[in-house]
Protein backbone atom coordinates (compact mmCIF):
# COMPACT_ATOMS: atom_id res chain seq x y z
CA UNK A 1 0.00 0.00 0.00
CA UNK A 2 1.17 3.51 -0.80
CA UNK A 3 -0.57 6.67 0.35
CA UNK A 4 0.52 9.81 -1.47
CA UNK A 5 0.00 13.23 0.11
CA UNK A 6 -0.06 15.83 -2.69
CA UNK A 7 0.58 19.56 -2.26
CA UNK A 8 0.48 22.08 -5.11
CA UNK A 9 2.09 25.26 -3.81
CA UNK A 10 1.86 28.79 -5.20
CA UNK A 11 5.64 29.14 -5.57
CA UNK A 12 8.72 26.95 -5.30
CA UNK A 13 9.94 28.82 -2.20
CA UNK A 14 6.70 27.85 -0.41
CA UNK A 15 6.17 24.58 1.38
CA UNK A 16 2.99 22.96 2.65
CA UNK A 17 3.16 22.31 6.40
CA UNK A 18 -0.25 20.61 6.31
CA UNK A 19 0.90 17.49 4.46
CA UNK A 20 3.95 17.13 6.70
CA UNK A 21 1.72 17.49 9.76
CA UNK A 22 -0.61 14.78 8.47
CA UNK A 23 2.23 12.34 7.94
CA UNK A 24 3.83 13.13 11.29
CA UNK A 25 0.54 12.63 13.14
CA UNK A 26 -0.07 9.28 11.43
CA UNK A 27 2.93 7.89 13.31
CA UNK A 28 5.91 5.74 12.38
CA UNK A 29 4.05 2.49 11.74
CA UNK A 30 1.67 4.10 9.26
CA UNK A 31 4.32 6.52 8.04
CA UNK A 32 6.18 3.76 6.25
CA UNK A 33 3.30 3.65 3.75
CA UNK A 34 3.05 7.44 3.27
CA UNK A 35 4.91 9.59 0.72
CA UNK A 36 4.76 13.36 0.16
CA UNK A 37 4.85 14.99 -3.28
CA UNK A 38 5.05 18.78 -3.57
CA UNK A 39 4.57 20.68 -6.83
CA UNK A 40 3.81 24.28 -7.83
CA UNK A 41 1.02 25.88 -9.83
CA UNK A 42 3.67 26.97 -12.35
CA UNK A 43 4.52 23.41 -13.36
CA UNK A 44 2.93 21.81 -16.39
CA UNK A 45 -0.08 19.75 -15.36
CA UNK A 46 1.15 16.93 -17.57
CA UNK A 47 4.41 16.77 -15.61
CA UNK A 48 2.58 16.60 -12.29
CA UNK A 49 0.32 13.84 -13.60
CA UNK A 50 3.30 11.88 -14.90
CA UNK A 51 5.14 12.11 -11.59
CA UNK A 52 2.13 10.97 -9.58
CA UNK A 53 1.54 8.11 -12.02
CA UNK A 54 5.17 6.95 -11.74
CA UNK A 55 4.76 6.73 -7.94
CA UNK A 56 1.79 4.32 -8.39
CA UNK A 57 -0.11 5.27 -5.22
CA UNK A 58 -3.10 3.32 -3.96
CA UNK A 59 -4.50 6.30 -2.09
CA UNK A 60 -4.07 9.94 -3.15
CA UNK A 61 -4.82 12.75 -0.68
CA UNK A 62 -4.65 16.29 -2.07
CA UNK A 63 -4.40 19.51 -0.06
CA UNK A 64 -6.81 22.08 -1.54
CA UNK A 65 -6.54 25.86 -1.28
CA UNK A 66 -7.73 28.96 -3.07
CA UNK A 67 -4.59 29.20 -5.19
CA UNK A 68 -4.45 25.58 -6.38
CA UNK A 69 -8.02 24.30 -6.61
CA UNK A 70 -8.27 24.92 -10.37
CA UNK A 71 -5.24 22.69 -11.00
CA UNK A 72 -6.44 20.15 -8.45
CA UNK A 73 -9.73 19.80 -10.35
CA UNK A 74 -7.83 18.94 -13.51
CA UNK A 75 -5.56 16.51 -11.68
CA UNK A 76 -8.46 14.70 -10.05
CA UNK A 77 -10.22 14.03 -13.34
CA UNK A 78 -7.09 12.89 -15.16
CA UNK A 79 -5.75 10.78 -12.28
CA UNK A 80 -9.03 8.86 -12.22
CA UNK A 81 -8.27 7.83 -15.80
CA UNK A 82 -4.60 7.00 -15.22
CA UNK A 83 -5.01 5.30 -11.84
CA UNK A 84 -8.61 4.01 -11.84
CA UNK A 85 -8.04 1.72 -8.84
CA UNK A 86 -6.67 4.50 -6.62
CA UNK A 87 -8.81 6.15 -3.96
CA UNK A 88 -8.75 9.94 -4.22
CA UNK A 89 -9.33 12.11 -1.14
CA UNK A 90 -9.41 15.89 -0.90
CA UNK A 91 -8.94 18.09 2.15
CA UNK A 92 -8.28 21.70 3.09
CA UNK A 93 -10.27 24.94 3.39
CA UNK A 94 -11.33 25.07 -0.26
CA UNK A 95 -13.35 21.84 -0.03
CA UNK A 96 -14.27 21.56 3.66
CA UNK A 97 -17.12 24.07 3.72
CA UNK A 98 -19.11 22.71 0.78
CA UNK A 99 -18.03 19.06 0.84
CA UNK A 100 -21.34 17.74 -0.47
CA UNK A 101 -21.24 20.11 -3.45
CA UNK A 102 -17.66 19.12 -4.24
CA UNK A 103 -18.59 15.43 -4.08
CA UNK A 104 -21.45 16.01 -6.55
CA UNK A 105 -19.18 18.00 -8.86
CA UNK A 106 -16.44 15.39 -8.94
CA UNK A 107 -17.62 11.84 -9.32
CA UNK A 108 -13.97 10.78 -9.48
CA UNK A 109 -13.16 11.42 -5.81
CA UNK A 110 -13.67 8.90 -3.02
CA UNK A 111 -14.22 11.42 -0.27
CA UNK A 112 -13.29 14.61 1.52
CA UNK A 113 -11.60 15.20 4.87
CA UNK A 114 -13.53 18.02 6.53
CA UNK A 115 -11.83 20.52 8.83
CA UNK A 116 -8.61 19.77 10.71
CA UNK A 117 -7.10 16.72 9.11
CA UNK A 118 -4.49 15.14 11.36
CA UNK A 119 -6.73 12.66 13.22
CA UNK A 120 -8.96 12.08 10.22
CA UNK A 121 -6.06 11.27 7.92
CA UNK A 122 -4.60 8.89 10.48
CA UNK A 123 -7.91 7.05 10.71
CA UNK A 124 -8.13 6.82 6.92
CA UNK A 125 -4.66 5.31 6.82
CA UNK A 126 -5.74 2.78 9.44
CA UNK A 127 -8.79 1.96 7.32
CA UNK A 128 -6.77 1.30 4.16
CA UNK A 129 -3.99 -0.52 5.99
CA UNK A 130 -6.56 -2.80 7.62
CA UNK A 131 -8.17 -3.48 4.24
CA UNK A 132 -4.77 -4.60 2.99
CA UNK A 133 -4.11 -6.62 6.16
CA UNK A 134 -0.96 -4.63 6.81
CA UNK A 135 -1.59 -3.62 10.42
CA UNK A 136 -3.98 -4.45 13.21
CA UNK A 137 -5.40 -2.83 16.30
CA UNK A 138 -4.01 0.70 15.80
CA UNK A 139 -5.88 3.33 17.74
CA UNK A 140 -9.41 3.22 19.06
CA UNK A 141 -12.62 4.42 17.41
CA UNK A 142 -16.24 3.48 16.95
CA UNK A 143 -16.98 0.75 14.40
CA UNK A 144 -13.37 -0.44 14.51
CA UNK A 145 -12.71 -4.17 14.56
CA UNK A 146 -9.51 -6.02 15.34
CA UNK A 147 -8.16 -5.18 11.89
CA UNK A 148 -8.89 -1.44 12.02
CA UNK A 149 -11.88 0.49 10.66
CA UNK A 150 -14.21 -1.91 8.91
CA UNK A 151 -16.23 0.88 7.29
CA UNK A 152 -15.72 4.53 6.42
CA UNK A 153 -18.76 5.33 8.54
CA UNK A 154 -16.63 4.78 11.61
CA UNK A 155 -14.34 7.69 10.73
CA UNK A 156 -15.31 11.12 12.02
CA UNK A 157 -15.10 14.28 9.91
CA UNK A 158 -15.40 12.93 6.38
CA UNK A 159 -17.73 12.99 3.39
CA UNK A 160 -17.79 9.81 1.30
CA UNK A 161 -19.96 7.90 -1.16
CA UNK A 162 -22.38 5.43 0.32
CA UNK A 163 -23.35 2.17 -1.30
CA UNK A 164 -26.09 3.96 -3.24
CA UNK A 165 -23.54 6.43 -4.57
CA UNK A 166 -25.01 9.31 -2.58
CA UNK A 167 -22.78 11.46 -0.41
CA UNK A 168 -22.68 10.54 3.27
CA UNK A 169 -21.43 12.93 5.94
CA UNK A 170 -20.03 11.23 9.02
CA UNK A 171 -20.23 12.78 12.46
CA UNK A 172 -18.11 15.95 12.83
CA UNK A 173 -14.72 15.67 14.42
CA UNK A 174 -13.73 17.78 17.39
CA UNK A 175 -10.75 20.13 17.46
CA UNK A 176 -7.27 18.68 17.67
CA UNK A 177 -5.08 19.08 20.73
CA UNK A 178 -2.08 20.96 19.28
CA UNK A 179 0.27 19.45 21.85
CA UNK A 180 -0.38 16.00 20.38
CA UNK A 181 0.84 17.00 16.93
CA UNK A 182 4.47 15.94 16.46
CA UNK A 183 7.10 18.48 15.41
CA UNK A 184 7.16 18.52 11.61
CA UNK A 185 10.90 18.88 11.10
CA UNK A 186 13.95 16.69 11.71
CA UNK A 187 17.50 16.53 10.37
CA UNK A 188 16.66 13.82 7.83
CA UNK A 189 13.77 15.85 6.41
CA UNK A 190 15.20 19.33 6.74
CA UNK A 191 17.25 19.35 3.48
CA UNK A 192 13.89 19.34 1.66
CA UNK A 193 13.30 22.90 2.94
CA UNK A 194 16.62 24.36 1.83
CA UNK A 195 15.98 27.67 -0.01
CA UNK A 196 12.28 27.45 0.90
CA UNK A 197 10.17 29.21 3.51
CA UNK A 198 9.91 27.27 6.76
CA UNK A 199 6.49 27.53 8.42
CA UNK A 200 5.67 26.99 12.07
CA UNK A 201 2.39 26.87 14.00
CA UNK A 202 2.12 27.75 17.69
CA UNK A 203 -1.66 28.35 17.76
CA UNK A 204 -4.82 27.66 15.78
CA UNK A 205 -7.99 29.66 15.49
CA UNK A 206 -8.67 33.38 15.80
CA UNK A 207 -10.54 35.34 18.50
CA UNK A 208 -11.97 37.79 15.96
CA UNK A 209 -14.97 37.51 13.62
CA UNK A 210 -13.88 39.28 10.43
CA UNK A 211 -16.64 38.59 7.93
CA UNK A 212 -14.32 37.96 4.96
CA UNK A 213 -12.22 35.33 6.73
CA UNK A 214 -12.89 31.63 7.22
CA UNK A 215 -11.19 31.78 10.61
CA UNK A 216 -14.26 33.63 11.84
CA UNK A 217 -16.26 30.39 11.63
CA UNK A 218 -14.32 28.83 14.49
CA UNK A 219 -13.29 31.34 17.15
CA UNK A 220 -11.77 28.70 19.42
CA UNK A 221 -8.11 29.62 19.86
CA UNK A 222 -5.76 26.86 20.98
CA UNK A 223 -2.09 27.24 21.88
CA UNK A 224 0.78 24.82 21.71
CA UNK A 225 2.47 24.48 25.09
CA UNK A 226 5.06 27.24 25.43
CA UNK A 227 7.82 24.92 26.62
CA UNK A 228 7.21 22.65 23.64
CA UNK A 229 7.32 25.69 21.35
CA UNK A 230 10.66 26.78 22.81
CA UNK A 231 12.23 23.38 22.23
CA UNK A 232 11.04 23.35 18.64
CA UNK A 233 12.19 26.91 17.93
CA UNK A 234 15.63 25.95 19.22
CA UNK A 235 15.79 23.41 16.39
CA UNK A 236 15.60 26.27 13.87
CA UNK A 237 18.01 28.46 15.81
CA UNK A 238 20.61 25.71 16.16
CA UNK A 239 20.51 25.13 12.40
CA UNK A 240 20.64 28.86 11.63
CA UNK A 241 17.57 28.75 9.39
CA UNK A 242 17.29 32.09 7.48
CA UNK A 243 13.57 32.63 8.14
CA UNK A 244 10.74 30.96 10.03
CA UNK A 245 7.22 32.16 9.27
CA UNK A 246 4.59 31.67 11.97
CA UNK A 247 1.20 30.80 10.47
CA UNK A 248 -0.75 31.80 13.61
CA UNK A 249 -3.73 33.91 12.54
CA UNK A 250 -3.29 36.54 15.30
CA UNK A 251 -0.06 35.71 17.05
CA UNK A 252 -0.41 38.22 19.89
CA UNK A 253 -4.02 37.51 20.87
CA UNK A 254 -2.53 36.08 24.07
CA UNK A 255 -0.08 38.50 25.68
CA UNK A 256 1.50 35.75 27.79
CA UNK A 257 2.03 33.48 24.79
CA UNK A 258 3.53 36.22 22.58
CA UNK A 259 5.72 37.64 25.33
CA UNK A 260 7.04 34.20 26.20
CA UNK A 261 8.07 33.41 22.62
CA UNK A 262 9.58 36.84 21.90
CA UNK A 263 11.55 36.72 25.16
CA UNK A 264 12.88 33.28 24.25
CA UNK A 265 13.94 34.48 20.80
CA UNK A 266 15.74 37.46 22.31
CA UNK A 267 17.62 35.29 24.81
CA UNK A 268 18.56 32.70 22.18
CA UNK A 269 19.14 34.91 19.13
CA UNK A 270 21.72 33.36 16.80
CA UNK A 271 22.27 36.60 14.88
CA UNK A 272 20.88 35.16 11.63
CA UNK A 273 17.38 33.69 11.85
CA UNK A 274 14.42 35.97 11.17
CA UNK A 275 10.92 35.20 12.50
CA UNK A 276 7.76 36.49 10.81
CA UNK A 277 4.54 37.10 12.79
CA UNK A 278 1.04 38.24 11.83
CA UNK A 279 -0.25 40.45 14.65
CA UNK A 280 -2.97 42.89 15.68
CA UNK A 281 -0.84 45.95 16.44
CA UNK A 282 -3.48 47.70 18.53
CA UNK A 283 -3.36 44.81 21.03
CA UNK A 284 0.33 45.34 21.88
CA UNK A 285 0.89 46.60 25.42
CA UNK A 286 3.75 48.58 26.92
CA UNK A 287 5.66 45.51 28.10
CA UNK A 288 5.57 43.94 24.65
CA UNK A 289 6.62 47.17 22.94
CA UNK A 290 9.56 47.56 25.31
CA UNK A 291 10.65 44.00 24.54
CA UNK A 292 10.29 44.54 20.79
CA UNK A 293 12.54 47.61 20.99
CA UNK A 294 15.24 45.51 22.62
CA UNK A 295 15.48 42.92 19.84
CA UNK A 296 18.30 42.65 17.33
CA UNK A 297 17.50 44.52 14.11
CA UNK A 298 16.11 41.93 11.73
CA UNK A 299 15.34 39.27 14.36
CA UNK A 300 11.60 39.55 13.75
CA UNK A 301 9.25 41.14 11.23
CA UNK A 302 5.59 41.98 11.73
CA UNK A 303 2.65 41.76 9.34
CA UNK A 304 -0.17 44.03 10.48
CA UNK A 305 -3.65 43.82 8.96
CA UNK A 306 -5.34 47.22 8.68
CA UNK A 307 -7.72 46.35 5.79
CA UNK A 308 -9.50 49.73 5.97
CA UNK A 309 -9.50 52.93 8.00
CA UNK A 310 -13.16 53.66 7.21
CA UNK A 311 -15.04 53.23 10.50
CA UNK A 312 -18.26 52.11 8.75
CA UNK A 313 -16.36 49.40 6.90
CA UNK A 314 -14.54 48.19 10.01
CA UNK A 315 -17.82 47.95 11.91
CA UNK A 316 -19.64 46.19 9.06
CA UNK A 317 -16.98 43.51 8.55
CA UNK A 318 -17.06 42.85 12.29
CA UNK A 319 -13.39 43.58 12.66
CA UNK A 320 -11.83 44.71 15.92
CA UNK A 321 -9.31 47.44 15.08
CA UNK A 322 -8.61 50.87 16.56
CA UNK A 323 -6.69 52.69 13.82
CA UNK A 324 -5.69 55.60 16.04
CA UNK A 325 -4.21 53.17 18.55
CA UNK A 326 -2.69 51.11 15.71
CA UNK A 327 -1.01 54.22 14.27
CA UNK A 328 0.57 55.09 17.60
CA UNK A 329 1.85 51.54 18.03
CA UNK A 330 3.23 51.36 14.47
CA UNK A 331 5.17 54.57 15.03
CA UNK A 332 6.46 53.34 18.39
CA UNK A 333 7.70 50.14 16.75
CA UNK A 334 9.40 52.16 14.01
CA UNK A 335 11.16 54.30 16.61
CA UNK A 336 13.26 51.26 17.48
CA UNK A 337 14.64 51.05 13.89
CA UNK A 338 14.88 47.29 14.30
CA UNK A 339 11.67 45.69 13.00
CA UNK A 340 10.37 45.35 9.44
CA UNK A 341 6.67 46.26 9.26
CA UNK A 342 4.28 45.04 6.57
CA UNK A 343 0.78 46.66 6.55
CA UNK A 344 -2.21 45.30 4.60
CA UNK A 345 -5.27 46.86 2.95
CA UNK A 346 -8.23 45.14 1.23
CA UNK A 347 -10.16 46.83 -1.59
CA UNK A 348 -13.81 45.95 -2.23
CA UNK A 349 -15.07 45.67 1.35
CA UNK A 350 -18.62 46.79 2.28
CA UNK A 351 -19.16 50.55 2.68
CA UNK A 352 -15.74 51.26 1.11
CA UNK A 353 -16.13 53.38 -2.00
CA UNK A 354 -13.37 54.72 -4.22
CA UNK A 355 -13.00 57.92 -2.23
CA UNK A 356 -12.87 56.28 1.18
CA UNK A 357 -10.41 53.65 -0.07
CA UNK A 358 -8.09 56.40 -1.28
CA UNK A 359 -8.27 57.79 2.25
CA UNK A 360 -7.44 54.35 3.66
CA UNK A 361 -4.52 54.12 1.24
CA UNK A 362 -3.16 57.52 2.25
CA UNK A 363 -3.67 56.79 5.94
CA UNK A 364 -1.60 53.63 5.74
CA UNK A 365 1.11 55.07 3.48
CA UNK A 366 1.53 58.00 5.85
CA UNK A 367 2.70 55.48 8.46
CA UNK A 368 5.63 54.63 6.15
CA UNK A 369 5.82 50.87 6.67
CA UNK A 370 8.61 48.95 4.94
CA UNK A 371 5.93 47.33 2.76
CA UNK A 372 2.24 47.95 2.05
CA UNK A 373 0.14 45.24 0.44
CA UNK A 374 -2.91 46.39 -1.47
CA UNK A 375 -5.06 43.27 -1.74
CA UNK A 376 -8.48 42.72 -3.28
CA UNK A 377 -11.42 41.08 -1.55
CA UNK A 378 -11.75 37.34 -2.06
CA UNK A 379 -15.32 36.20 -1.40
CA UNK A 380 -14.56 32.89 0.29
CA UNK A 381 -17.27 30.26 0.36
CA UNK A 382 -18.42 29.71 3.91
CA UNK A 383 -17.57 33.19 5.11
CA UNK A 384 -20.19 35.60 6.46
CA UNK A 385 -19.46 37.89 3.52
CA UNK A 386 -20.23 35.12 1.05
CA UNK A 387 -23.59 34.57 2.70
CA UNK A 388 -24.43 38.28 2.27
CA UNK A 389 -23.28 39.04 -1.28
CA UNK A 390 -26.76 40.13 -2.38
CA UNK A 391 -27.14 42.46 0.57
CA UNK A 392 -23.83 44.13 -0.29
CA UNK A 393 -24.33 44.06 -4.04
CA UNK A 394 -21.09 42.14 -4.43
CA UNK A 395 -20.24 40.50 -7.73
CA UNK A 396 -17.16 38.28 -7.75
CA UNK A 397 -15.46 35.82 -10.07
CA UNK A 398 -17.10 32.40 -10.12
CA UNK A 399 -13.71 30.72 -10.31
CA UNK A 400 -10.89 30.86 -7.76
CA UNK A 401 -9.71 33.08 -6.22
CA UNK A 402 -13.31 34.48 -6.25
CA UNK A 403 -12.01 38.03 -6.42
CA UNK A 404 -14.45 40.94 -6.21
CA UNK A 405 -15.54 42.52 -9.51
CA UNK A 406 -17.64 45.32 -8.07
CA UNK A 407 -19.85 46.13 -5.10
CA UNK A 408 -22.69 48.48 -4.23
CA UNK A 409 -20.06 51.08 -3.36
CA UNK A 410 -17.21 50.62 -5.85
CA UNK A 411 -17.32 49.90 -9.58
CA UNK A 412 -15.29 47.51 -11.70
CA UNK A 413 -13.67 50.49 -13.45
CA UNK A 414 -12.58 51.93 -10.10
CA UNK A 415 -11.19 48.60 -8.96
CA UNK A 416 -9.20 48.42 -12.20
CA UNK A 417 -7.65 51.76 -11.29
CA UNK A 418 -6.72 50.37 -7.90
CA UNK A 419 -5.16 47.35 -9.63
CA UNK A 420 -2.90 49.64 -11.63
CA UNK A 421 -1.94 51.54 -8.48
CA UNK A 422 -1.21 48.25 -6.71
CA UNK A 423 1.23 47.32 -9.48
CA UNK A 424 3.11 50.60 -9.04
CA UNK A 425 3.23 50.14 -5.28
CA UNK A 426 4.76 46.71 -5.80
CA UNK A 427 7.31 47.96 -8.34
CA UNK A 428 8.41 51.12 -6.60
CA UNK A 429 7.45 51.08 -2.93
CA UNK A 430 7.51 47.45 -1.83
CA UNK A 431 10.75 46.76 -3.67
CA UNK A 432 12.42 49.17 -1.19
CA UNK A 433 14.66 50.30 -4.05
CA UNK A 434 13.36 53.83 -4.66
CA UNK A 435 13.11 55.41 -1.21
CA UNK A 436 14.97 58.67 -1.94
CA UNK A 437 13.38 59.13 -5.37
CA UNK A 438 9.83 58.57 -4.07
CA UNK A 439 10.40 60.86 -1.10
CA UNK A 440 11.51 63.61 -3.48
CA UNK A 441 8.71 62.94 -5.96
CA UNK A 442 6.03 63.07 -3.24
CA UNK A 443 6.72 66.82 -2.89
CA UNK A 444 5.03 67.33 -6.27
CA UNK A 445 1.77 65.58 -5.35
CA UNK A 446 -1.12 66.28 -3.03
CA UNK A 447 -1.05 62.80 -1.51
CA UNK A 448 0.47 59.33 -1.89
CA UNK A 449 -2.39 57.91 -3.94
CA UNK A 450 -2.30 60.62 -6.61
CA UNK A 451 1.42 60.02 -7.05
CA UNK A 452 1.08 56.28 -7.68
CA UNK A 453 -2.03 56.84 -9.79
CA UNK A 454 -0.09 59.26 -12.02
CA UNK A 455 2.80 56.82 -12.41
CA UNK A 456 0.32 54.06 -13.32
CA UNK A 457 -1.31 56.27 -15.95
CA UNK A 458 2.14 57.06 -17.39
CA UNK A 459 2.94 53.35 -17.69
CA UNK A 460 -0.37 52.79 -19.47
CA UNK A 461 -0.12 55.77 -21.82
CA UNK A 462 3.50 55.09 -22.77
CA UNK A 463 2.96 51.36 -23.18
CA UNK A 464 5.60 50.38 -20.63
CA UNK A 465 5.57 46.76 -19.53
CA UNK A 466 4.86 46.42 -15.83
CA UNK A 467 6.58 43.04 -15.75
CA UNK A 468 9.78 44.28 -17.43
CA UNK A 469 12.52 42.27 -15.68
CA UNK A 470 15.10 45.07 -15.98
CA UNK A 471 15.50 46.90 -12.68
CA UNK A 472 17.49 49.68 -14.37
CA UNK A 473 14.58 50.29 -16.73
CA UNK A 474 12.30 51.07 -13.79
CA UNK A 475 14.67 53.84 -12.74
CA UNK A 476 14.77 55.21 -16.27
CA UNK A 477 10.97 55.19 -16.57
CA UNK A 478 10.59 57.07 -13.30
CA UNK A 479 12.92 59.78 -14.59
CA UNK A 480 10.98 59.90 -17.87
CA UNK A 481 7.81 60.32 -15.83
CA UNK A 482 9.29 63.32 -14.03
CA UNK A 483 10.47 64.89 -17.27
CA UNK A 484 7.17 64.38 -19.15
CA UNK A 485 4.43 64.52 -16.52
CA UNK A 486 5.67 66.45 -13.48
CA UNK A 487 5.72 70.22 -13.42
CA UNK A 488 9.30 70.92 -12.46
CA UNK A 489 12.40 72.81 -13.49
CA UNK A 490 15.81 71.48 -14.46
CA UNK A 491 16.97 71.70 -10.85
CA UNK A 492 14.28 69.24 -9.75
CA UNK A 493 15.14 66.92 -12.63
CA UNK A 494 18.80 66.98 -11.56
CA UNK A 495 17.77 66.25 -7.99
CA UNK A 496 15.75 63.28 -9.23
CA UNK A 497 18.79 61.97 -11.12
CA UNK A 498 20.82 62.15 -7.92
CA UNK A 499 18.08 60.47 -5.89
CA UNK A 500 17.80 57.66 -8.44
CA UNK A 501 21.58 57.25 -8.46
CA UNK A 502 21.62 57.05 -4.69
CA UNK A 503 18.83 54.46 -4.63
CA UNK A 504 20.47 52.42 -7.37
CA UNK A 505 23.86 52.06 -5.72
CA UNK A 506 22.40 51.48 -2.27
CA UNK A 507 21.42 48.03 -3.52
CA UNK A 508 24.32 46.97 -5.69
CA UNK A 509 27.37 48.01 -7.61
CA UNK A 510 25.92 47.82 -11.11
CA UNK A 511 28.20 46.75 -13.94
CA UNK A 512 26.68 48.98 -16.63
CA UNK A 513 26.28 52.53 -15.38
CA UNK A 514 22.93 54.07 -16.51
CA UNK A 515 22.87 57.28 -18.53
CA UNK A 516 20.99 59.20 -15.82
CA UNK A 517 23.99 58.90 -13.49
CA UNK A 518 26.62 61.64 -13.36
CA UNK A 519 29.75 61.11 -15.48
CA UNK A 520 32.64 60.13 -13.15
CA UNK A 521 35.62 59.88 -15.53
CA UNK A 522 37.11 63.04 -14.08
CA UNK A 523 37.17 61.45 -10.62
CA UNK A 524 38.73 58.09 -11.48
CA UNK A 525 42.26 59.04 -10.41
CA UNK A 526 40.94 60.60 -7.21
CA UNK A 527 39.04 57.41 -6.38
CA UNK A 528 42.06 55.22 -7.20
CA UNK A 529 44.32 57.23 -4.87
CA UNK A 530 41.68 57.20 -2.15
CA UNK A 531 41.41 53.38 -2.26
CA UNK A 532 45.20 53.12 -2.14
CA UNK A 533 45.34 55.21 1.01
CA UNK A 534 42.33 53.47 2.59
CA UNK A 535 43.96 50.05 2.07
CA UNK A 536 46.83 51.28 4.27
CA UNK A 537 45.02 53.41 6.87
CA UNK A 538 41.49 51.87 7.07
CA UNK A 539 39.98 55.12 8.27
CA UNK A 540 36.52 54.32 6.89
CA UNK A 541 36.48 50.57 6.25
CA UNK A 542 37.81 48.78 9.31
CA UNK A 543 36.16 45.51 8.17
CA UNK A 544 38.31 45.40 5.03
CA UNK A 545 41.77 45.05 6.60
CA UNK A 546 42.38 41.71 4.86
CA UNK A 547 41.87 43.21 1.39
CA UNK A 548 44.08 45.25 -0.91
CA UNK A 549 43.06 48.46 -2.69
CA UNK A 550 41.85 46.70 -5.83
CA UNK A 551 39.74 44.25 -3.86
CA UNK A 552 38.21 46.99 -1.72
CA UNK A 553 37.33 48.96 -4.86
CA UNK A 554 35.53 45.92 -6.30
CA UNK A 555 33.57 45.37 -3.08
CA UNK A 556 32.48 48.99 -2.57
CA UNK A 557 31.51 52.01 -4.68
CA UNK A 558 32.19 55.74 -4.56
CA UNK A 559 29.65 58.18 -5.97
CA UNK A 560 29.41 61.96 -6.19
CA UNK A 561 25.91 62.98 -5.08
CA UNK A 562 24.97 66.61 -4.46
CA UNK A 563 28.62 67.60 -4.35
CA UNK A 564 29.33 65.00 -1.66
CA UNK A 565 31.67 62.05 -2.04
CA UNK A 566 29.76 59.01 -0.78
CA UNK A 567 31.14 55.55 -0.13
CA UNK A 568 28.77 52.55 -0.46
CA UNK A 569 29.84 49.69 1.82
CA UNK A 570 28.18 46.48 0.56
CA UNK A 571 29.66 44.29 3.27
CA UNK A 572 27.53 46.09 5.85
CA UNK A 573 23.83 46.49 5.10
CA UNK A 574 20.72 47.73 6.85
CA UNK A 575 19.04 44.53 8.16
CA UNK A 576 15.56 45.90 7.38
CA UNK A 577 16.02 47.48 3.94
CA UNK A 578 19.17 45.61 2.78
CA UNK A 579 20.63 48.98 1.74
CA UNK A 580 24.41 49.33 1.81
CA UNK A 581 25.95 51.40 4.56
CA UNK A 582 26.80 54.91 3.31
CA UNK A 583 29.82 56.83 4.56
CA UNK A 584 30.58 60.39 3.51
CA UNK A 585 34.24 60.86 2.66
CA UNK A 586 35.10 64.17 4.24
CA UNK A 587 38.54 64.86 2.74
CA UNK A 588 38.91 67.68 0.25
CA UNK A 589 39.20 66.34 -3.28
CA UNK A 590 42.34 68.38 -3.71
CA UNK A 591 44.11 66.41 -1.03
CA UNK A 592 43.82 63.31 -3.14
CA UNK A 593 45.03 64.83 -6.42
Amino acid sequence: MKVLLVAVNAKYIHSNPAVYSLRAYAGEELGQFIEIAEYTINQHTEDILADIYERQPNVIAVSCYLWNISIVEILVRELAKLLPEASIWLGGPEVSYNASDVMRRFEEITGIMIGEGEETFRDLCVFYAAQNHLISNIGEANHQNEEGFSELSGILGIAYRGKSGRTVLSQPRGLTDLNKIPFLYNDDLFPVFENRIVYYESSRGCPFSCSYCLSSIDKSVRFRDIELVKRELRFFLDRRVPQVKFVDRTFNCSHEHALGIWTFLKENDNGITNFHFEIAADLLNGEELALLHSLRPGLIQLEIGVQSTNTETIREIRRSMDFDRLSVVVKRIQAGHNIHEHLDLIAGLPFEDYKTFIQSFNDVMSLEPEQMQLGFLKVLKGSFLHENVERYGIACMDVPPYEVLYTKWISYKELRKLKAVEEMVELYYNSCQFHHALTLLKQKFEDFYSMYESIAEFYRDEGHAVMNPSRIRRYEILLEFVQKRVRSDSAFSDSMREALTLDLYLREKVKNRPEFCMELNAYKDIFRRWYGREAKEHRYLSDYKLYNAKQIASMTHIEIVGGRMLLFDYMNRNPLTKDARIVEIEEDYGEME
